[in-house]
């Protein structure tokens, strides 16, 4: 049995399906079953990963444990990895970031701050372990959608900031590997899982006008106002100019190195952006 929390996310249902496929046992953890419309071939379960309530019966009888940050927050994660080491689950895949580089550049950002804390805790547990550490996830940019289909213009502080996004479905291809994996291959290994090719938010933004068909551009505005539009009840204002500021620290810096992980790992490419675009081009127009 293979619990998988975030089951209703963008990684989660990938992952449900892919380990269904391949003729798993999956609990999907989600905090409304009835709205979930996950496969009527998974357990699925009721999860308040925030409350009072004993997180161990979630795990009885797992094998593993398919653990994301968003499910629940650090607080959460942390109870689980306790539950699961009580509840005799023999591996955890965590589900990290990038911003993870096992250097002292792990205390200088939000995000990687709190993945490098959470995989301490994992290494910690005595359980079989494996990092699935995502670049910056092409989802993100549906946090654009509203101002693309109201004026195709996408407003940030840094257009030419540089990432690699990583279509969700490699995450949850390469999870499902190491949540499967019975060689031991995949033990104690911290993937970078990247998308094939680096990208500006303008070229992110252009390549959504083409899925769509629209002519799209970016409007440079200012960090502080960034900040503004970017914080909110999960995400306080400090944290999110750290974020911003490491976004425009991308825009001079050396080209960044992409990684082989989705292939070494599936035995298939990772997926380019503009096929997740064209993917999701209804969620633009």
């Amino acid at each position: 049995m293979i619990v998988v929390t975030g089951a209703t996310g963008n990684i989660g249902r990938r992952l449900v399906d892919r380990l269904l496929a391949e003729g798993a046992a999956v609990r999907a953890l989600t905090r409304d079953p009835a709205r979930a419309a996950l496969p009527a071939e998974a357990e699925v379960v009721r999860a308040d990963l925030n409350g009072a309530d004993d997180l161990a019966p979630l795990l009885a009888g797992a094998d593993a444990l398919f653990l994301n940050l968003a499910a629940g927050g650090d607080g959460a994660a942390a109870r689980l990895i306790d539950a699961a080491a009580k509840a005799g689950v023999r591996r955890i895949v965590l589900n990290s970031s990038m911003g993870v580089t096992d250097t002292p550049a792990d205390e200088t950002n939000f995000i990687s701050r709190m993945h490098a804390a959470l995989e301490r805790a994992v290494r910690d547990s005595g359980l079989e372990w494996t990092f699935v550490r995502g670049a910056n996830y092409a989802t993100n940019t549906l946090a654009w959608a509203p101002s693309i289909r109201e004026s195709g213009v996408v407003r940030d502080a840094h257009p030419g900031a540089r990432g690699v996004p990583v279509h969700e479905a490699d995450l949850a291809d390469v999870a499902a590997v190491a949540l499967l994996d019975r060689t031991g291959a995949h033990l104690g290994r911290a993937y970078l899982v990247t998308g094939p090719e680096p990208m500006t938010v303008a070229e992110q933004v252009a390549e959504i006008g083409r899925a769509i068909g629209r002519e799209t551009r970016v409007e440079r505005i200012s960090e502080d106002e960034a900040v503004e539009a970017m914080s909110g009840p999960h995400l306080p204002k400090e944290a999110a100019r750290e974020l911003v500021r490491m976004f425009g620290g991308t825009v001079d810096a050396p080209p960044f190195a992409l990684s082989d992980a989705v292939e070494r790992v599936t035995g298939h490419p990772a997926r380019t952006f503009a096929q997740w675009a064209r993917e999701h081009a209804a969620d633009f127009s």
